[in-house]
């Protein structure tokens, strides 16, 4: 069993007899003598190539006991930044280009100690409470009972993509190729055969390792456990650290060694760079709130006999089209909501996250929205028939309950991923407003008079739009969550915040004279309103690296 992979650097080079040498030229010499610990790593290997017996002091012996769980420890006294780790754990699970389950990056002393610099490395921490799991709509995570492991079942994922949304830590990755989401689940096989997962075994400096740590569940008295340096505790940290809370999810993984300063930040705090724009999502949202405002206005439409289906029907009953407007925007929203799917055909499945996942109550509720245009469109081409006038009623009067429960659940699947800009107070203004919008200005092509009312709501639902911008008064306001949204709002995304603002004035006053104008004039205004929701939002994640910033 080999006891030291770190073997003291070799004696100096001893100058040539009759040669004068200075101090320098004897630490020049010197330094070719020096290994890195990568070297030292790979001449240990070179020496002794079975280190079995030595990898197996880096994880336990035996299983986590009652109140106990597997955990990563990480030596920030030893973590140097090589990626090693990351290197070895995409070969040994054989992950795609540019897609990594383990990352490295780098954290700063902030205004306590400005020199102060740490490389950190970051996997999965397989939380106590992993709202990965909470979230997923499917039941594609689990977390085993008896080494609290957070494991994805890739059979099960439909490539929603909301548990990325939901961790705090960026954990789960998005593969492309396979449509689904996939994250590190501690190399669950090799542990059972009493071998280290791959970015343990790779470490040269042996910065990470595999530990029992007790969880709340633990029985009282709890055990004594090493001098833990957290960075996500919020009392450990100060807020514009830019480093994600353990509030939500108690992450486990240990950080030992080197204390870390209180106003220590990620090194890509600053960075400017705006988030995915999901643009599936920004069109299911948009336009299923767009026609849900459409097809409430539209219940004004009487219960007549039947009319010819023809375009001279229609352009002469006001609220016949304003019902057809809604429909076909709210099934397009519904359409393109399946484009977010890397696995559509396995959506069927989502009532299995009802009891945690907004996700699922949201399909839910959409689901039973759905034939309500479909009836509203139909009954006054239909021939007269027995409870025609019941239906029709029933139908109209659950547009209103059914639509505002289905967006507020659409609220909640942002809200409930606890990022700051969409926290309560911004999204629901920002997705009822929509709809409010919408209604008014239906109702505005029915009955002209009403028009000032469309254009009260669509300027009023740019005031939480705009108190986010105040946020950011000058270059010296200190970093927060809605300061970082402000400056890419006016940064990087300047052009279509602008945009966003010039089309909505422009609908709120069309609106006045010719609402219908108004109409295609507001839905792209929403748009670009609901591109700046996603692209500015600030994503919590582990600290990243120096360098040129990279679009998401």
């Amino acid at each position: 069993m080999v006891t030291n992979l770190h073997p003291s650097s070799e004696e100096r080079v001893p100058p040539p007899s009759g040669e004068l040498r200075t101090l320098i030229d004897d630490l020049i010499a010197e330094q070719s003598t020096l290994q890195t610990p990568v070297a030292r790593f790979s001449e240990a290997h070179d020496r002794q190539p079975d280190l079995a017996d030595h990898y197996r002091n880096l994880i336990p012996l035996t299983k986590p006991g009652e109140g106990e769980q597997y955990a990563f420890e990480v030596s920030l006294d030893r973590c140097t930044g090589c990626k090693a780790c990351v290197s070895a754990c995409h070969s040994l699970n054989g992950l795609d280009d540019h897609e990594a389950w383990r990352d490295t990056g780098t954290l700063t002393g902030g205004e306590e100690a400005p020199a102060w610099q740490q490389t950190v490395t970051t996997a999965c921490h397989h939380c106590e409470s992993p709202e990965c799991m909470h979230g997923c709509p499917v039941g594609a995570y689990e977390k085993e009972d008896d080494t609290g492991i957070v494991r994805h079942l890739d059979d099960q994922c439909i490539g929603c993509s909301y548990c990325i949304l939901k961790c705090p830590f960026d954990v789960p990755k998005y593969s492309k190729k396979r449509g689904i989401v996939r994250k590190c689940d501690m190399c669950h096989q090799r542990l059972a055969e009493g071998e280290a997962p791959a970015c343990v075994q790779a470490c040269p400096t042996e910065a990470i390792r595999i530990v029992k740590v007790p969880t709340r569940t633990a029985p009282s008295p709890e055990r004594p456990r090493v001098k833990d340096f957290s960075l996500f505790h919020t009392d450990f940290r100060k807020q514009d650290s830019a480093l994600p809370s353990s509030n939500i999810t108690r992450p486990t993984t240990r950080y030992i060694g080197r204390e870390v300063p209180a106003t220590a930040n990620a090194a890509d705090r600053d960075q400017l760079v705006p988030q995915h724009a999901h643009w599936p999502l920004v069109f299911m949202l948009v336009l299923t709130q767009a026609g849900i405002g459409l097809l409430t206005s539209g219940m004004t439409v009487p219960v007549m006999s039947a009319l010819p289906l023809s375009l001279e029907s229609l352009a002469s009953n006001p609220a016949i089209l304003i019902t057809f407007l809604g429909a076909i925007l709210f099934n397009a929203g519904m359409g393109a909501a399946t484009l977010h799917l890397g696995q559509p055909l396995k959506a069927w499945r989502f009532f299995l996250g009802l009891k945690t996942s907004w996700l699922s109550r949201e399909i839910l509720a959409f689901s039973l929205f759905a034939p309500i245009p479909l009836i509203l469109c139909a009954l006054p081409f239909l021939p007269d028939f027995p409870f025609k006038e019941t239906i029709s009623l029933v139908t109209k009067y659950s547009i209103l309950p059914v639509g505002l429960i289905a967006i507020f659940t659409s609220v909640m699947i942002y809200v409930d991923t606890r990022r700051s800009m969409w926290r309560l107070p911004l999204t629901l203004p920002r997705f009822f407003g929509t709809t409010l919008s919408f209604l008014l200005l239906g109702l505005a092509i029915i009955r002209p008079e009403l028009g000032i009312f469309a254009t009260f709501a669509i300027i009023l639902k740019m005031i939480p739009e705009a108190r986010i911008l105040k946020r950011q008064e000058n270059e010296e306001t200190p970093w927060s969550s809605d300061v970082h949204s402000a400056r890419l709002q006016l940064g990087p995304l300047r052009k279509i915040l602008s945009a966003r603002v010039i089309l909505a004035f422009t609908a709120a006053f069309a609106a006045l004279s010719h609402p219908f104008i108004s109409l295609p004039i507001l839905l792209l205004s929403e748009i670009l309103e609901r591109q700046l929701y996603f692209q500015s939002v600030q994503a919590p994640k582990m600290p990243g690296n120096f360098g040129p910033a990279q679009h998401n």
